[in-house]
């Protein structure tokens, strides 16, 4: 990045800016009004309670509000009514908090100052929990500030890294300078960043990066910039953020067969690094074009730092070639028995399967029965994997298709078995799910997932049916329909225009990726990398979206209950942290028929998914 994310308001600039003898600037908890501060600190603690009011996020929303009135520096007798609003209290204020915050004289023409004073509370402690992340995108939007801006601010606390790479290697002199003019940062916005054990000042560009001087990784200023912060403490917080000896995930593979997996290691998919992360996972592997664990999402670009997981690839090389036999069964059936491909439906429906292809069954059960195996152990082993903070401590995005899901999906029943599970997942998307479809299934995975659970269906995929033909227990499979959970993580994306079948999940993977509400390359290219700003709550419920009937609210992923969007719940729903733009001609549109994407969010998106009136991000 060349420039500042806020030019004008910069308590914080790199070293290489500052005079000397330059005084620092106050924090924003300084510079605001009295009326400014509680505003901030309420419109986090009513988001809080509208984002996480489950009893067992109690303890969570204390600290974090207990921790936000010391950072704003209010006095303690606010405490109590902030504890109030974290608790459920005051949610109809949401708004009018939203507008005294933007109504301070220092935000009025700069409001995303407050996402520098935010961003810079998530990392204090250099743990960058992914509740805190949903909750910054939350107050994002009420405050309407571009999504960008969170994102931006991020991206430039690991330019200041880099910075901090390049001072290192300055002379004796000039570090001795700046020891001496790191002294005065104190006061800084993130003093209380700068210091960590025994009074070691960690400095960094006014002190917002301090942080992430302090709570990077070696993978990002390097093994040696690291080694040159001569701090014990500094080292051990860096580690933290980024993963145990900068190796993360890179680093990880299994040396030896763990159970019943033989093959388990992170293949990059991106050379960046950020403070969030997306893993993708593969169902299958075939032979040509998509015979590589990362050929499926090669136009993913939810993060500059993405891996994928390969795993297993002599089964699910296995499974794919079933894949395409059965497959070329069907195709020479359809021209045996001179059927329409529409024939499907009724196949589908009625749940009687022609004896032609009844005959290649066994070439696709074996196969498919192994991978389902394994594909729950490799969930359980990358669970263990997440839990011990492998990538770090920073939010971590899942997505997946067919059995790739499935590892995703228990991955997260995994991980809920445990009380650390909290914070480490920021989304999860599953696309083509080989897992029961029943809410009380999933709601044991709610307490993991800190935005949201996308669960992308085909009512039309015959194949995946198939395969589940013999199970009368699991007739009810998430990659069939809606998963009716009550839960504002829950949202139904019915992909029956995009997919026509399983296959169709790895083939046609970029306009999925784009209905779901991922970011692409394309995307980026199309609105010249940014995310474009919500409207204003008022135009919200007024407004339409491309792709939408003028009935139809724009909350994002479809509201099934047609109703509109309460002024405290965020632009796709209730704490939608997503906010990508529509993509034009992105193919989503009725086919022969077909009915377009949709989506639905909470239980009543079982019943009847609305039309997705854009891609959320």
């Amino acid at each position: 990045m060349s420039a500042d994310p806020q030019p004008g308001w910069r308590p914080w600039r790199s070293c290489s800016e500052k005079e000397e003898n330059e005084e620092p600037g106050a924090g924003l908890g300084r510079q605001l009004g009295e009326p400014g501060k509680f505003a901030y600190a309420a419109l986090c603690a009513v988001s809080l309670a509208s984002l996480f009011p489950e009893q067992e996020e109690s303890p969570y929303r204390t600290g974090v509000v207990e921790s936000l009135v010391r950072w704003l520096e209010l006095p303690e007798a606010v405490l109590p009514s902030m504890l109030a609003f974290a608790g459920g209290l005051g949610a109809e204020g949401t708004e009018t908090f939203a507008r005294i915050l933007r109504a301070e004289p220092l935000l009025k023409d700069q409001p995303s100052a407050v996402m520098l004073d935010l961003v810079s509370f998530a990392l204090k402690d250099g743990y960058y929990d992914a509740r805190l992340r949903v909750l910054l995108s939350h107050v994002t939007r009420l405050l309407r500030i571009p999504l960008v801006e969170l994102e931006e601010t991020e991206d430039y606390l690991l330019e200041c890294l880099k910075e901090e790479k390049e001072a290192e290697s300055e002379t004796a002199e000039a570090t001795r300078k700046k020891k001496e003019r790191r002294k005065k940062l104190k006061r800084y916005l993130l003093i209380g960043l700068a210091t960590v054990g025994g009074g070691t000042v960690i400095g960094l560009t006014g002190g917002l990066a301090a942080p992430l001087v302090a709570a990077g990784a070696a993978t990002v200023i390097g093994t040696a910039g690291a080694a040159a912060l001569g701090s014990t403490a500094g080292i051990a917080i860096m580690a933290s953020l980024f993963g145990a000896a900068g190796a993360g995930l890179v680093g990880y593979k299994t040396k030896k067969r763990v159970g019943a997996i033989e093959e388990f290691e992170f293949l990059p998919l991106t050379e960046g690094k950020q403070l969030h992360i997306a893993i993708a996972i593969t169902g299958w592997l075939s032979a040509g074009k998509y015979g590589s664990f990362a050929a499926p999402w090669s136009s993913l670009l939810q993060s500059k730092e993405q891996y994928c997981l390969a795993w297993e690839s002599k089964y699910l090389m296995e499974l794919g070639s079933a894949l395409d036999t059965l497959w070329n069964g069907f195709v020479n059936m359809v021209a045996q028995e001179a059927l329409k491909y529409t024939v499907l439906a009724g196949i589908v429906t009625a749940l009687t399967w022609p004896a032609s292809l009844l005959t290649v069954a066994s070439v696709i059960d074996n196969p498919w029965g192994v991978c389902l195996h394994r594909s729950a152990e490799v969930g359980k082993h990358l669970a263990q994997i997440l839990l011990s903070r492998r990538q770090g401590k920073r939010p971590v995005t899942l997505v997946g298709f067919s059995l790739g899901a499935r590892v995703i999906y228990f991955c997260l029943q995994e991980m809920a078995k445990e009380e650390d599970c909290r914070g480490i997942i920021q989304d999860v998307v599953l696309l083509g799910a080989p897992v029961e479809g029943e809410a009380k299934s999933w709601k044991t995975v709610t307490k993991v997932v800190s935005g949201k659970i996308v669960n992308g269906f085909c009512r039309g995929d015959w194949l995946l049916r198939f395969v589940y033909r013999t199970s009368s227990i699991q007739l009810s499979v998430a990659g069939l329909q809606p998963v009716n959970l009550d839960d504002r993580r829950m949202v139904n994306v019915d992909l029956s225009s995009v997919v026509s079948g399983h296959l169709d999940y790895v083939k046609q993977m970029d306009m999925i990726l784009k209905a779901v509400g991922l970011k692409t390359r394309q995307c980026l290219e199309e609105q010249g990398g940014l995310l474009a700003a919500p409207p204003p709550p008022s135009e919200e419920k007024q407004g339409t979206y491309p792709n939408s009937t003028a009935s139809e609210e724009p909350s994002g992923l479809g509201r099934a209950d047609g109703g509109a969007p309460e002024q405290d719940e965020g632009l796709n729903g209730s704490g939608d942290c997503w906010c990508w733009e529509p993509v034009s001609g992105s193919g989503l549109e009725p086919e022969a028929g077909g009915s377009p994407a949709r989506g639905a969010s909470g239980s009543k998106g079982g019943q009847r998914g609305e039309r997705l009136p854009f891609a959320p991000s």
